[in-house]
């Protein structure tokens, strides 16, 4: 039987899932770790991580450690692979718009920022001028770099791949949804249950071995700014929250840093994400305002919902 455990990191939920319940305590230590070995390297909310500390330098180009070149140049090619809809320089924008803490303390304080809500302004995509080579990262001065979204996905990613490597035994990682997998599954595969917040459909699938899954979402990290409702998934063309076509967007692929690209692009990408994953053959499962879901690629269609469907990302 599958051993859990379950924390709170990021103001999201944390946990584990390990096959071998005498390695859970080990488990959770090493996941725990590398969590906090990202969020040392590049964290937008404490002034004392590496990137951070860095950003006065970045302009004329500086050397950063292996962990955060790797992190930036994740975040580098899930732009690439999204044509900028995710997009790692929209630093400035977030804290315009009132996102410059953690979350739950914009809400008890949502008038902290001091800016207001300009009208939408194409702008040039951002993430093109960032110059990395080798460890020397170069960032232009009116950029600032936010590497929250990719950077949990790559943590989710390194920590299942450290603990196979580590213990020997198959592990889920989940960071607030962010789900990777590494080592043989359990005998059935890992049950995941779909289901954004506890009032929208819901959807249990199978998730195979060394498959990973990542939802994005326009119900959960939200905040009021200058009287309007915002939520932290922005349009890189013009620097605001993306038009919240679907509440949620899951993918399912071979990396959590993959999925996770192309679920936070579903978002900002609105109605055209659905044709676009059928082209791309993207497995993913987007809910619109009024909870109707749209499945495409190989995700388990409507018949198969609440029934445990297998799901081969």
């Amino acid at each position: 039987m599958d051993a859990t455990s379950s924390w709170s990191v990021w103001g999201l939920e944390a946990s584990i899932a390990v096959q071998n319940p005498a390695l859970i305590a080990e488990a959770e230590r090493l996941v725990r770790g590398v969590v906090a070995q990202v969020d040392d390297a590049c964290s937008r909310f404490r002034p004392d991580s590496e990137l951070m500390r860095l950003q006065p330098e970045l302009a004329a180009g500086v050397d950063v450690s292996p962990l955060l070149a790797a992190l930036v140049q994740s975040a580098l090619e899930a732009a690439l692979w999204t044509d900028g809809d995710v997009d790692p320089t929209l630093g400035k924008d977030l804290v315009a718009l009132g996102y410059d803490r953690d979350i739950a303390r914009v809400r008890l304080d949502p008038a902290g920022a001091i800016t207001t809500v300009s009208l939408p302004q194409r702008r040039t995509p951002g993430w093109r001028l960032v110059d990395l080579k080798g460890q020397t990262l170069t960032v232009p001065r009116n950029l600032q770099l936010d590497l929250g979204a990719t950077a949990k996905a790559v943590a989710a990613d390194r920590a299942a791949s450290l603990v196979f490597d580590e213990l020997g035994c198959g592990i889920l990682v989940s960071l607030g949804g962010d789900i990777a997998t590494a080592g043989p599954a359990p005998e059935g595969g890992w049950q995941v249950l779909v289901q954004d917040l506890p009032t929208d459909p819901w959807q249990q699938v199978t998730l195979g071995a060394g498959q990973a899954m990542a939802t994005s979402s326009t119900q959960k990290r939200r905040w009021k700014h200058d009287s309007h409702d915002m939520h932290h998934i922005l349009d890189p063309r013009c620097g605001l929250p993306a038009e919240p076509v679907w509440c949620s967007v899951t993918v399912a692929a071979p990396s959590c840093l993959l999925a996770n690209a192309y679920s936070t692009a579903g978002i900002v990408r609105g109605f055209a994400a659905v044709s676009w994953f059928e082209h791309e053959g993207i497995t993913a499962r987007l809910m619109d305002q009024q909870g109707r879901t749209v499945a495409t690629g190989g995700w388990p269609r409507e018949n198969d919902v609440m029934m445990g469907a297998d799901l081969h990302g």
